[in-house]
């Protein structure tokens, strides 16, 4: 198969990206920890800012269809792009591309404490099993409620149990299906 674009198919890509750059990407910063982080920050990013993104579109779809401008749902829920509502020019554009920075980032941190946490545990015990989850979800967690707006003590522990308990369901659960 060549490296042709125009005769590979948008498969052959996937097929290829998967064969080829799998467990650290496109990235080669000299050491399999810095590539486990680095890709895994850069994936979770762009997720993250699709999700946003997608979510705003959605947004907007359901505001003009129903030609309801207050909310969804309750008045009261929280709502990241109360700034965009309704405005056409230069802050919504703005409020778009920060909120979308934010939560890339978020997510992209998330994701590269995890990855890099979970692989660094493994080659220190030279194990992985469900307490090296549970450390890097914890971790995880906690490094998401720092990044929130107003994040207190309560609010990181939180998190961090949360981390913990879903990051060390999930690797049991791994090895059961």
């Amino acid at each position: 198969m060549g490296h042709n674009l125009e005769t590979r198919s948008f498969g052959d890509e996937v097929r290829s990206y998967n064969h080829n750059h799998v467990g650290g990407g496109y990235f080669d910063l000299g050491h399999p920890l810095l590539n486990r982080i680095a890709g895994s920050f850069v994936t979770a990013a762009s997720i993250g800012a699709v999700q946003v993104v997608s979510r705003e579109a959605c947004l907007t779809a359901f505001e003009n269809a129903s030609g309801d401008r207050t909310s969804l749902g309750s008045p009261k829920k929280h709502n990241p792009f109360r700034h965009l509502r309704g405005e056409i020019g230069s802050n919504s554009i703005e409020g778009l591309v920060k909120v979308t920075g934010k939560e890339s980032i978020q997510w992209g941190l998330a994701a590269g404490t995890y990855s890099g946490l979970t692989y660094g545990l493994k080659e220190a015990r030279g194990i992985h099993d469900w307490k090296d989850s549970a450390v890097a979800g914890a971790m995880m967690g906690a490094a998401l409620a720092l990044t929130s707006n107003d994040s207190s003590r309560d609010q990181i522990v939180q998190f961090a149990i949360t981390g913990a308990a879903v990051s060390a369901a999930a690797n049991l659960l791994t090895g059961i299906f």
